[in-house]
């Protein structure tokens, strides 16, 4: 990461840790097929973010954040 860019950071509430992954999503009954929404989520809540998108029937795949983006 060069020194202009900002560290993203995990969507759950509250939480300011650094993502390490990629949550893509999407409402089939509201978005097109191909259409992908993204949380991002660090270690410790990559598990109850995904349980929650799963849950709903949300969830289309979970990827891991390349550290030198």
């Amino acid at each position: 990461m060069d020194g202009d860019q900002v560290p993203v950071q995990c969507s759950a509430k509250g939480c300011r840790q650094a993502a390490r992954w990629q949550l893509r999503w999407s409402n089939p009954r509201i978005h097109a097929g191909d259409r992908r929404k993204t949380w991002l989520a660090c270690a410790e809540h990559r598990d109850s973010l995904s349980d929650f998108l799963s849950a709903r029937g949300f969830l289309r795949e979970v990827v891991a954040m390349d550290p030198d983006d």
